[in-house]
């Protein structure tokens, strides 16, 4: 069978080809030589970059000037992973000293972020002095900083002039209707406003600030909390506005609402989207615009690679005893990433090649992440990858914390997003409701036809395949796409892609 061979789209406005950045084969093709050099190590802005770069965010704005219903600050929560937590508040010059002791522990690490835990552009001095300092001492690090938009107008000029080529903005809403029911009030011009007046002023701030960046050539990559019954419909709207003024990236994500968070909607009960819900959302969002499918909602003082968190091995205390050589560390740092760069525009370069022969065997096919026009043949199957970075299948099923999400199709595999587990080999089979953490897992897994991974145990292996999920080792230390994609291939063959899978679970 051979594949079709698409061809790549060229460069939109936004900076980023019409097939998304959330592809991995195929996210470089067609971007500029100066915006793929920005992206190309970054791991949230490149999908294929998470596989291979860590980042850190430094927790240096305590203050915040917007109030959300789903937003509660809480500090010293090391077990509780979501924006806004920290364990940790930091002055500059602490946030310095430990960005510089991560990048020289984990040379992966080429971004250093200010996120939180409150707004970093309402905390303009903290923020400024911090990207100050590390532009001189770290001049290889990406700085970027995230933000909710009301002070960003009034900031680009300074972003601009820190060579801070990534920001990201939360736009929940378009519509101030919307916008009262996600945010009670803003500080502005030093008073509270609340309800539909408060939401327009923002709504106001974020779109001017998100035409100034993009006119000033900064990356913008936008976040939207997902809130079913109040903006979940809305949100196609944002897509597409962000989108036409030249965002790079829309990150759609689901809320965490849970009434220990302490949250508004937590409290009030509003629930979270499902993984189907945020799924078919960011697909009907996708279109032109290009989906960010990677993210993993985290911490304000997260460390590591997207999907871990090294922040207990970083705190004040420690690194204040460490002796580093920076000088080294850096260069470690320049020649991971050059490695890096290498291989992948080595996998790429075969890619091309494969996809340029006219008669190539189906094991070497290209793999591509481009969403055809129609599918020949078989129909699309979701599979759970177990892995703990290279962009390989290389975890332990009972080791995993998270499993990404694939969807394969005739015309390759694409991630599509994230599942977080519990560890099921940590020696505790309950998560204390009742339910054990097999079965806890197994019910993150729900619509996944297929999990892969490095290796597994008996009893997991039987109580997936009674859920409908098959289990597979066979693809141990492979690139992820290529053994989704094997998978698919074998599936395919077996006869068992031609009905949809409601229908054959009738049968």
């Amino acid at each position: 069978m051979n594949l079709p061979v698409i061809a790549h789209a060229s460069a939109k406005p936004g900076g980023c080809s019409a097939s998304g950045c959330g592809s991995t084969a195929g996210q470089m093709n067609g971007l500029p030589d100066e915006i793929r050099l920005k992206v190309q190590d970054h791991p949230c802005y490149s999908e294929e970059a998470h596989h291979h770069f860590a980042r850190m965010h430094a927790a240096v704005a305590p203050a915040c000037n917007i109030q959300c219903h789903y937003c509660n600050r809480k500090y010293d929560c090391a077990n509780e992973s979501r924006p806004g937590v920290v364990s940790e508040l930091l002055t500059p010059e602490q946030a310095v000293k430990k960005t510089l002791a991560v990048a020289a522990a984990i040379p992966q690490m080429s971004v250093l972020g200010i996120a939180g835990p409150g707004d970093p552009l309402a905390n303009p001095a903290r923020t400024f002095a911090t990207f100050r300092m590390l532009a001189e001492k770290a001049p290889d690090l990406k700085l970027c900083v995230s933000t909710n938009g009301l002070a960003l107008p009034e900031s680009v000029a300074e972003l601009a002039q820190h060579n801070i080529d990534h920001v990201t903005i939360t736009i929940n809403c378009v519509d101030p209707d919307v916008g009262a029911k996600i945010y009670p009030w803003i500080f502005w011009k030093n008073k509270r406003i609340h309800g539909r007046a408060a939401a327009a002023i923002l709504v106001e701030q974020q779109q001017k600030g998100l035409e100034m960046l993009v006119a000033r050539g900064i990356l913008v990559k936008v976040n939207s909390v997902m809130i079913p019954g109040v903006n979940d419909r809305h949100l196609k709207e944002v897509s597409r506005i962000v989108k036409a003024k030249g965002a790079f990236l829309h990150n759609v994500m689901p809320l965490i609402a849970a009434a220990e968070h302490g949250t508004f909607y937590g409290m009030m009960g509003q629930r979270s989207p499902t993984a189907a819900d945020l799924k078919a959302l960011q697909d009907a969002c996708e279109g032109d615009m290009n989906m960010m499918r990677h993210c993993r909602q985290c911490r304000a003082d997260a460390v590591g690679l997207l999907g871990e968190d090294r922040g207990a091995e970083f705190t004040m205390d420690k690194v204040e005893a460490m002796e580093i050589d920076h000088a080294a560390a850096m260069a470690r740092r320049l020649a991971l990433r050059a490695k890096v760069a290498a291989e992948l525009e080595a996998k790429r370069a075969a890619r091309h090649a494969v996809a340029a022969a006219p008669d190539v065997p189906a094991s070497m096919q290209v793999i591509t992440l481009r969403r055809p026009a129609k599918v020949v043949q078989g129909r699309a199957v979701l599979m759970a990858v177990a892995s703990k970075g290279g962009g390989l299948v290389n975890e332990h099923f009972g080791h995993a914390r998270e499993f990404l999400i694939y969807e394969a199709t005739e015309a390759g595999a694409k991630l599509v997003g994230t599942r977080k587990t519990d560890l099921y080999c940590a020696g505790n089979d309950s998560c204390g409701d009742g339910e054990t953490v097999l079965a806890k897992t197994i019910r993150a897994l729900d619509g996944c036809e297929a999990v892969l991974c490095a290796r597994i145990g008996f009893e997991p292996w039987g109580q997936l395949e009674a859920a409908g999920i098959k289990p597979n080792g066979e693809h141990a230390m492979e690139p992820i796409e290529e053994a989704v994609t094997a998978v698919w291939r074998e599936m395919l063959v077996a006869g068992k892609l031609a009905a949809p899978l409601a229908a054959q679970r009738r049968a």
